[in-house]
């Protein structure tokens, strides 16, 4: 690959998770300060990007990918998107601002594969040079959360104007990205799209266990990407956005530590020490505060490398190892419907549910019990994935 379409690359990956990182983390503060929203609300904003994730791989298999440039409808979406953010930013009643944070997350995850296969088009060996080029997405994330903490934006609309602006500029930078024609003239069925190919994994008993742990599992997960923000705001941790870059951090490190453990301990060894962290991780919150026990709540933030990479990244290991050649991408796909999408909209709605059921005030909740509830579920799929689940030493493919 030539310097020049790795630069332009690395920088369309880093501004599509600069976007992201922008306004997401922070939404619910936001939300919170300026819309007075309950936590059910606030639920309900985060569960429009699961939404999205569930529409988007029709769009893409079926639409973007039969008939369009994928850098030509990536650069629409994100001029789309920009438009989407700053309108959300003039918004001050949570109806009207759901639907416009669904209809921006409609226009928005589809440029995530989209991004992805304007990479790919570019690469002689994925394997090897994709990695180089997704971690300045990482990369992305974390100078958004370093700008929006110590610019002190988080209650404030400037978190979607950044995002707004961004957006702008990678929509038109899009434009100029290397060429990546349709790749299916006869495009893709419905089916094929939702990854139905991959329901052949489910013959294996330790599969299925593993695909309802996951489904399971993003229900702690929505409280922290839900309510983290809100939570360390609330404690009066300074520069919150700032500080939660850390769980970034963590994951970029604890990722290298990925193919070594997978081979040396084992799936399901992993999978559980992810879990563990889960557990760990609301302890912390439940039990931390931005005095005494500050180093609770950075203990928290840095788990998310363990929680995050030992079970979703390990997933798609398994998932991957599992599925084989000819079915991999369906399992994929069928694996991040389920989990990014099924499990966080449930995640997310219910997570809203538990902060309304232990509010106190307008802005004040009592966190010790609700960091209690996905501390609980934690334990039952910790349980249930070390009762259930039997996977071979050598995995065996399903298909």
């Amino acid at each position: 690959m030539k310097a020049a379409t790795f630069s332009l690359l690395a920088l369309m990956m880093f501004l599509q998770y600069f976007i992201w990182g922008s306004w997401y983390a922070t939404m619910g503060t936001y939300m919170a300060e300026n819309l007075h929203s309950t936590g059910t609300q606030i639920g309900a904003a985060y569960g429009a990007l699961a939404i999205a994730t569930m529409i988007s791989p029709f769009f893409v298999g079926m639409v973007a990918d039969r008939f369009f440039a994928a850098q030509n409808i990536m650069g629409f979406l994100h001029l789309g998107g920009a438009a989407l953010l700053f309108l959300a930013s003039r918004i001050t009643a949570n109806g009207p601002f759901y639907w416009v944070i669904l209809s921006y997350s409609l226009l928005y995850m589809p440029t995530i594969a989209l991004s992805n296969s304007v990479a790919f088009n570019q690469m002689a060996d994925p394997g090897r040079q994709f990695p180089w080029v997704r971690v300045f997405g990482t990369v992305g994330w974390i100078i958004s959360g370093l700008v929006i903490g110590f610019l002190r934006l988080e209650k404030t609309e400037a978190i979607f104007h950044l995002a707004a602006a961004v957006s702008v500029g990678l929509g038109l930078i899009s434009f100029a990205l290397p060429d990546t024609p349709p790749r299916a003239k006869a495009g893709m069925t419905a089916s094929q799209a939702l990854g139905t190919d991959a329901f052949v994994l489910f013959k294996s008993r330790p599969y299925t266990i593993f695909f309802i742990a996951a489904i399971l599992v993003c229900i702690p997960l929505s409280f922290y990407f839900s309510f983290g923000n809100p939570f360390l705001t609330e404690m009066g941790m300074d520069k919150p956005a700032a500080r939660m870059i850390l769980g970034q951090v963590s994951e970029g490190v604890f990722i290298l530590a990925i193919p070594f453990l997978f081979n040396s301990i084992g799936v399901k060894n992993m999978i559980l020490l992810g879990m563990t962290a889960w557990l760990l991780r609301y302890i912390f919150f439940a039990y931390g505060n931005a005095d005494t026990n500050l180093w609770m709540l950075y203990a928290g933030i840095i788990l998310h490398g363990v929680c995050y990479d030992f079970f979703f990244v390990t997933g798609y290991m398994y998932t991957e190892k599992k599925a084989g050649e000819k079915i991999k991408n369906a399992a994929q796909g069928l694996f991040t419907f389920a989990t990014y999408g099924v499990g966080m909209f449930i995640g997310t709605a219910f997570s809203g549910f538990i902060v309304d059921a232990y509010r106190t005030g307008e802005n004040t909740h009592e966190w010790l019990r609700i960091w209690y509830v996905p501390a609980y579920i934690a334990i039952g799929v910790f349980f249930y994935f070390l009762l259930f689940f039997k996977e071979k030493r050598v995995i065996q493919q399903a298909a």
